[in-house]
């Protein structure tokens, strides 16, 4: 399912569409959730911990993991130890630190990006990057 830079290849745990859990929840391996979190989501070793967010899922809470692929909503503050892809329908509503970033046409970040540089958080001024010139 996901390559090397994207963290684990198995997925050991679902909160299926329509479900609601309310509470924080403690991961291990990985994590998809195609449905709603009212709560904190984070994994027990955050160096070794994928989530994966479903374009319908909705998490309202802080998420901290090592590799977080984002196609649904999340609403609170997010720290990613390694990789962040944010796919089209990816909304983010708070802060997002991450080391490294991969972020799709249509995804919307209404927070501040930090960038994790050897453990140092660095802000990133959103008005100094530069968009990807598609090739004609």
């Amino acid at each position: 399912m996901f390559g090397n830079k994207k963290g684990s290849t198995k997925i050991d745990s679902l909160i299926g569409q329509g479900t609601t859990l309310t509470g924080n929840i403690a991961f291990s391996g990985g994590l998809r959730i195609d449905g709603r979190v009212e709560g904190d989501v984070l994994a027990a070793d955050r160096k070794n911990g994928t989530l994966v967010i479903s374009e319908k899922a909705v998490i309202t809470g802080a998420v901290q993991c090592s590799h977080l692929i984002l196609n649904g909503e999340i609403n609170g503050p997010i720290e990613v130890s390694k990789y962040v892809e944010l796919q089209p329908k990816a909304r983010v509503n708070g802060d997002l630190s991450y080391q490294t970033l991969e972020m799709h046409a249509g995804a919307v970040i209404q927070g501040r990006l930090v960038h994790l540089a050897n453990g140092q958080r660095v802000e990133v001024d959103p008005a100094s990057i530069e968009p990807v010139k598609e090739a004609n």
